[in-house]
């Protein structure tokens, strides 16, 4: 196998169910890819993580190049050996930083140079010094280095970071060591222009990539625009490959996503809600720290199998919120993950099984519902 391996086992309508083989392993598609930013997803063992259903994390490639440096991790062992994660990994470039952290950097058509958010050293990350930190992280996908655009952009500004992106993919290709289970993606740009965003498509394709990613989304631009531009553009995309929304989303989102034909999907949504009491559950968002639960011996989601559900109520759970004691956010984090790994094995058989409309319906329509009834009275939610 030269780069990664994408199987396509089950479609019903545009949604697809599928499998890609990497050097750590396999990822049933679709997807759902917890973010470990640091080489951690934060306040859980990656055996915890592992026991969600996760197959596959994020790392970014600027942070870890700045700390512990990629060089560190590669006389470690490589990202898998130092975090003591055996299953795939996927980096991303430093594209994302390149607008999160518009003020601490300086772009160029060679690249960008980045004022470290640490200690405001200098560092450079071009399209060919990118692909290498991946590949001495030991990630088994690696990501083009990118321009993400913030939203709103007008159809001149996204053209000009349009043809950036591209030139930086190509780049990027040139720079990529091919070797069995590893593999690169490619980044399509273009903003909310359909236009631009089939070009990218058709620029990326000429290429060749081993998958393709759909950027510059969840931006700011709301549901509707996003699903608006993922219809122009993933019918366009390789059917062959497998194809990446980045930094998606919330349940509805990667539902509706999937009915497009997403395969894989990152967000830091749930664990970052875990660490601040939001809890995702098949009725919606849930608030620990809202005095509603304080006496209530139920499960946070008696649908759930996970270790906070299994063995704590949402009285505890609140209790330990608001006493602000470290055993909250790691249980609601790992429930968060457990969900989320709950909805994509859901959306895989619903796939298999050719029901996908139907569960997709009921699932939003569980989700419209808002949180169970509150057992000492008041209103839900």
């Amino acid at each position: 196998m030269t780069g990664v391996g994408f199987e396509l086992l089950a479609t019903e309508g545009a949604a697809r169910r599928g499998r890609l083989s990497t050097a750590h392993g396999s990822i049933e598609t679709p997807a759902f890819m917890p973010v470990g930013t640091l080489g951690t997803v934060k306040g859980i063992l990656p055996e915890q993580v592992a026991a969600s259903g996760a197959e596959i994390l994020l790392g970014n490639t600027y942070h870890l190049m700045l700390r512990p440096g990629a060089e560190r991790v590669e006389r470690l062992g490589g990202l898998h050996r130092f975090m003591n994660w055996p299953k795939p990994i996927l980096t991303d470039s430093g594209g994302f930083q390149v607008m999160s952290l518009a003020k601490l950097r300086n772009l160029d058509a060679d690249g960008v140079t980045f004022k470290s958010h640490l200690d405001g050293s200098e560092h450079r990350l071009t399209p060919e010094r990118a692909v290498e930190i991946q590949r001495q992280l030991g990630a088994d996908i690696t990501m083009v280095l990118d321009e993400c655009k913030p939203y709103p952009a007008t159809e001149s500004e996204a053209a000009r970071s349009l043809d950036l992106s591209m030139d930086w993919a190509a780049r990027c290709k040139t720079a990529f060591r091919e070797r069995p289970g590893y593999g690169l993606f490619g980044i399509v740009q273009g903003g909310v222009y359909p236009d631009l965003r089939q070009r990218s498509v058709a620029e990326l394709t000429e290429i060749g990539f081993d998958g393709y990613a759909v950027g510059g989304l969840a931006v700011g631009e709301g549901q509707d625009v996003m699903l608006q531009v993922l219809e122009v553009t993933v019918p366009a995309m390789p059917k062959e490959r497998p194809r990446y929304l980045m930094g998606v989303g919330k349940p509805s989102d990667l539902i509706r996503s999937v009915l497009r034909g997403i395969d894989m999907f990152d967000c830091v949504l749930p664990t970052r809600s875990g660490r601040t009491a939001h809890g995702f559950t098949r009725r919606g968002g849930v608030n620990l720290r809202n005095a509603r639960h304080q006496d209530d011996p139920r499960p946070l989601d008696a649908e759930c199998a996970c270790p906070a559900c299994a063995n704590y109520s949402r009285a505890y759970l609140h209790h330990l919120f608001r006493s602000g004691e470290m055993l909250g956010p790691i249980l609601l984090t790992l429930h968060n993950l457990h969900y989320y790994q709950d909805l994509m094995a859901g959306l895989r058989a619903a796939i298999v099984e050719e029901r996908l409309a139907a569960f997709a319906q009921e699932a939003e329509e569980k989700l419209a519902m808002g949180d169970i009834e509150p057992i000492n009275g008041g209103t839900p939610r």
